[in-house]
């Protein structure tokens, strides 16, 4: 049985719910801009160079009205003041406050002497490395309503803040009641089971100034007899680094086999232990019944970019061509969605596909699972890479200029709705030098072969689009903000095809916020990013290379 859908307007990074006769309100306050700076000048540029209409509503896809501070659609109020880091993105704050308000924070009555211990070393603590390992650890499971169905509830969270205001006390009931629409985004759609895998899953949240956190899941059917409903262990974390928290859920799995009580002790030493540099391990001290104290080994990946990122799951649903045709849609920010009916499928491919663009980092949209309630998402006028779980692709296949993948097995085609030229996007040599560069993997390479072949296919893409921005950075002055010579900096390509995308990418807003971000660096540190040393390694290898005669 389907749950009533509701519908939401999203307004100022705040959500109201509304009666479905408000609908065409939604979509005409959907989402507000993103960013605008340098826009003016930049549309001036891009008018000069040739660039075409349907370049530039692809580029900035809000459907809006292009002012000073940026894209404001219809009816959107011009006076309120858009901050360069500002945007929707993946819910965290824009629906929080939202969870229907006659729902209340339940807490089991709990007497265990593990517990109690626990609750009394809540008190937060800084570490050498400045940052937890993670900020809350909630357990949500569906519990039956009134109205006989299962709605998704939080039944245990630790640690416990003290000392909040009354407000800041409100505010993180809110997101705690917002985590159950990821942790169960089915929504009411649960009744007990008696057998269910268990799987791993995660999603990003952004608060209004930008910031983000990271979500992880696992959920599991607790052991007992007969039906019973699952739960799903939930990690909020500043720290992308998905297989380590993974390797965490397989500790936190095996203690709640012998009780709940088991899974607090863990997660406080895992708490008051410093998160390890990238390349670093960190050992946990653990004591389980009958087989006593234990030392839990954690290592952090040496490419912290890398992380948060497994490409395997990404080159077992999709060819390699089908890899670089949704690489292409996402360089030039347009809209996604990706379909399967696993949440770990879609949490694992959307990660992927958001890391093949470093340098440069996705500043729209991400929900790598659209919870069912908010399934109305899938009308936002602005860019997005969306989750959406199989059996709600009716809502997803209604969208126009939007490219839709379906990555479930035994699918008919993968491109469910394209554009018609994501393979005519990426200038032709440099994408057959991509194909050729994928050709290294094998057939069931191994997470760190993947590591290691993937970005040296993705990487000199850019390297050799865009790789000599430094030079058009012009400071007055040494200490001064540099400024970017955005027409030089086209006109410098010498490749048509290779110019042609560059213009067409200089309008996205990921690469307005990286130069943006190196206008802003002291000069003294120029060079100095990983991005930098890359095209440096480049360059030397280009002017050591043989010339023709």
């Amino acid at each position: 049985m389907t749950s009533p859908r509701k519908t939401w307007a999203f307004s100022s990074m705040r959500s109201k719910s509304k009666p479905d006769e408000g609908e065409s309100n939604f979509k005409r306050r959907l989402f507000s801009s993103f960013r605008g700076e340098h826009r003016e000048q930049r549309s001036q540029v891009a008018e000069e160079d040739g660039i075409t209409d349907l370049d530039k509503k692809r580029s900035f896809s809000d459907g809006g009205i292009e002012t000073r501070k940026g894209v404001f659609l219809p009816g959107e109020d011009q006076d309120q003041e858009m901050g360069a880091m500002k945007r929707f993105s993946s819910i965290f704050s824009s629906f929080r406050g939202k969870i229907s308000k006659d729902r209340t924070l339940k807490e089991p009555d709990v007497h265990s002497p593990e517990l109690a211990t626990v609750e009394e070393k809540t008190k937060e603590q800084r570490y050498s490395t400045g940052q937890f390992f993670f900020d809350y650890l909630v357990v949500v499971s569906p519990k039956k309503t009134k109205e006989g169905t299962y709605e998704p509830q939080i039944i245990y969270q630790f640690p416990k803040k003290d000392g909040m205001v009354r407000f800041q006390k409100e505010e993180e009931e809110k997101t705690l009641k917002a985590l159950t629409l990821f942790c169960f985004p089915e929504g009411v759609n649960w009744a007990p089971l008696t057998e269910y895998r268990s799987e791993t899953f995660s999603f990003v949240l952004t608060d209004v100034d930008g910031t983000r956190k990271n979500g992880y899941c696992r959920r599991l059917l607790p052991d007992g007899k007969g039906a019973r409903p699952p739960e799903a262990y939930c990690i909020i974390s500043n720290v992308a680094c998905f297989g380590l928290f993974s390797k965490i859920f397989d500790e936190v799995e095996q203690r709640r086999k012998i009780s709940m009580a088991m899974i607090y002790p863990f997660m406080q030493s895992l708490r008051e232990s410093a998160f390890p540099a990238p390349g670093h391990t960190v050992n946990i001290k653990s004591f389980i019944p009958e087989r006593g104290t234990e030392i839990i080994s954690l290592t952090r990946p040496t490419d912290s970019w890398l992380e948060h990122v497994d490409f395997r799951k990404l080159f077992s649903c999709l060819s390699d061509e089908e890899v670089l045709d949704v690489f292409a849609a996402t360089v030039l920010e347009r809209k996604i969605i990706f379909i399967a009916e696993e949440l770990s499928t879609l949490s694992q491919v959307i990660h992927a596909v958001a890391v093949l663009l470093y340098p440069f980092i996705w500043q729209h949209t991400l929900i790598s699972i659209v919870p069912e309630i908010l399934i109305d998402v899938v009308m936002a006028p602005t860019p997005y890479l969306l989750g959406v779980q199989k059996r709600l692709a009716e809502y997803a296949t209604d969208q126009t200029e939007v490219l839709i993948v379906d990555l479930s097995e035994g699918r008919k085609k993968t491109f469910i709705k394209c554009m018609g030229d994501e393979d005519s996007i990426l200038p032709h040599k440099l994408k057959e030098e991509i194909r050729q560069a994928l050709g290294a993997k094998k057939d069931k390479s191994s997470l760190e072969e993947l590591n290691q072949v993937v970005p040296e296919a993705f990487l000199p893409f850019f390297i050799k689009t865009v790789g000599h921005f430094a030079k058009y950075i012009v400071r007055s002055e040494k200490d001064k903000r540099g400024e970017f010579q955005q027409r030089n900096f086209c006109k410098a390509i010498e490749s048509k095809s290779t110019r042609r995308f560059v213009k067409k990418f200089v309008q996205t807003q990921m690469f307005d916020l990286f130069v943006q971000e190196v206008e802003q660096r002291p000069a003294s540190q120029e060079g100095t990013g990983f991005f930098e040393k890359k095209i440096a390694e480049y360059q030397k290898k280009m002017q050591e290379r043989p010339k023709k005669h």
